[in-house]
């Protein structure tokens, strides 16, 4: 039989995200739960986070996130023939949220679906993207992570209510241009620790999140920069060059000890989270689109992506900045 015909790489033509509108301070939440500003930020770091409207649905989010990913990338509707929707929150779970979100766009006829890997999915799905496009089965790939954990969230906890957030972060995968001899996305590391699965989860469809804060905080800080640091060797890139750390918006503390840990002290290390909080698998395409936009990123430059979460599963993989 015949295979179909790949290419050598694929690369990132562009990002885009969107917050919604509603911003919720510290000293919101202080007036509800047994909180305040000085303590939310002492442990998480975040000082405000962006809450969806009451009809604001995931395929909305997304396709604000992804339009905007679209038009940054050069490409039309007609160019894109997958769409992988990373989420971990959808309204039902039939029918998927990327069919919905490819047809709003003006995408006729991609293949679409949904991917869980919680807050990995967006690592989870940028790899999948990468390896259709060199496998030859997609041309151009929108990849997005969006989240609307807010309906998920007891808003009477404040172990939880003060993380978790809703937003949505777009990337545009595609062939490495002709000119190119290198891949714009490295290999990935991914993996999971389902002897951890206990410690983030929700129990059923009539229940909330629910966090270990510690034990996940304990098992990030001391799992997670060695697969961050074989990213890098595969890629074959030495720490030293990175120009950005891009990990999952989980918690500051939890960043900045990977960070240290990583060996890129000259690294922009993001830090999405102080504004934005913990958006799940939309918080690193939301924190590069940011981080792009401020002008902080040089296009051709290198970024280590790592994202952990629920399950637990964990993915990181180099790219190139678009």
């Amino acid at each position: 039989m015949r295979l179909t015909s790949g290419t050598t790489g694929a690369r990132v033509l562009a990002f885009g995200g969107y917050q919604p509108a509603r911003v919720v301070t510290n000293d919101e939440l202080a007036a509800t739960v047994d909180t305040n500003d000085e303590w939310i930020r002492s442990r998480v770091g975040i000082a405000s986070r962006r809450i969806a409207g009451p009809d604001e649905t995931v395929a909305d989010m997304a396709v604000q996130a992804g339009g905007k990913a679209l038009a940054a990338s050069g490409l039309s509707p007609a160019d894109i023939d997958l769409v992988i929707v990373a989420t971990c929150t959808p309204e039902v779970q039939i029918p998927n949220t990327a069919a919905q979100t490819a047809r709003r766009l003006g995408i006729d006829a991609p293949g679409a679906y949904d991917m869980n890997a919680a807050c990995a999915g967006f690592c989870y799905a940028l790899a999948s993207a990468s390896d259709a496009v060199r496998a030859g089965s997609a041309r151009n790939v929108l990849v997005i992570g969006a989240e609307k954990l807010s309906q998920w969230v007891d808003w009477t906890d404040r172990s939880t209510c003060i993380i978790f957030a809703d937003g949505a972060g777009a990337a545009v995968v595609s062939p490495v241009a002709e000119a190119e001899d290198k891949a714009g996305i490295g290999p990935v590391v991914w993996g999971s620790a389902g002897d951890m699965a206990d410690k983030i989860y929700i129990k059923d469809r009539d229940s909330f999140i629910f966090q270990e804060g510690q034990a996940v905080f304990r098992w990030a800080t001391t799992a997670l920069a060695p697969v961050a640091r074989q990213a890098c060797e595969l890629a074959g890139v030495d720490p030293a060059d990175l120009a950005a750390f891009v990990p999952h918006q989980a918690n500051l503390r939890i960043i900045e000890a990977i960070a240290r840990r990583v060996g890129a002290p000259q690294a922009l290390v993001a830090d999405d989270i102080v504004t934005a909080g913990n958006t799940s698998s939309a918080s690193i395409p939301l924190a590069l689109s940011r981080m792009i936009e401020r002008g902080q990123l040089q296009s051709g430059s290198l970024a280590l992506l790592i994202g952990f979460g629920a399950g637990i599963c964990y993915a990181a993989q180099v790219i190139k900045v678009p």
